[in-house]
């Protein structure tokens, strides 16, 4: 599979258990996706030798600072040689436009967070936000395409009405993904693989459901699988 569409979310908190799951899932049928816990336990070094395994890795670290500062970390991600870095769409124009000048177009794909997919309605009101989640998920998608970014992180229930508000060119990558009937968890806008593939989804990120599963490269196929005959019927 040239452009495997799962991307498996390392969960952990220690090289050797990252290391250990990525010997056990093949480089054709996902990537991974590096987040804050398993960088800060074993940083770059982690990074690079996953990349050296053939892996695409995702490093989902959510930058969300001064412009300057946050363009200097994408670069210096750019430089790591991951596939995709992202950034946090709340930090602003000024701060997605500072980052899309650090990372040339065409190499490690930037892309930004619209809303935790474990936020709903309430937590939204608590931090004085305005408006349902789909049309903040709205609002922050169309800044980060008009700074040209290459995509955005949002929940797969908001997919269908990206796609409509901004076409096909925008990239989403969409995490708070279950299998049928598995649990739902910390995630409240969640999807299962087919039904984000249905609604307009490229990347799907997955973890407990693979990482957890007795046969984690078992599961991978499984779902590719799913993909691949939705995408067949469709």
């Amino acid at each position: 599979m040239k452009n495997p569409r799962i991307i498996v979310a390392l969960d952990f908190n220690s090289a050797g258990e990252a290391l250990s799951l990525a010997d056990r899932l093949h480089p054709e049928l996902c990537r991974l996706k590096v987040g804050k816990e398993l960088f800060t336990a074993a940083g770059p070094q982690l990074v690079e030798k996953l990349i050296a395994k053939g892996f695409d890795v995702f490093l989902d670290l959510k930058f969300h600072d001064i412009p300057n500062t946050v363009a200097s970390a994408c670069k210096v991600a750019h430089d790591l040689g991951v596939w995709m870095v992202n950034v946090h769409a709340l930090g602003g124009r000024k701060m997605l436009q500072a980052a899309r000048s650090a990372i040339p177009e065409n190499s490690t794909r930037l892309i930004a967070v619209t809303l935790l997919t474990s936020m709903d309605q309430d937590d939204l009101e608590d931090i004085g936000l305005q408006g349902e989640p789909a049309q903040i998920v709205g609002r922050l998608a169309r800044l980060a395409s008009d700074c040209a970014l290459d995509g955005v992180v949002c929940s797969a229930l908001e997919a269908t009405h990206l796609r409509q508000l901004l076409g096909k060119d925008l990239c989403l990558v969409t995490p708070g993904i279950r299998l049928s009937g598995g649990e739902a968890a910390d995630q409240k806008r969640i999807t299962t693989p087919q039904q984000a593939i249905q609604n307009g989804s490229d990347y799907l990120v997955i973890g407990r459901p693979i990482t957890q599963a007795t046969d984690p490269l078992l599961v991978c196929q499984q779902i590719n699988s799913e993909i691949a005959c939705f995408q067949q019927t469709s």
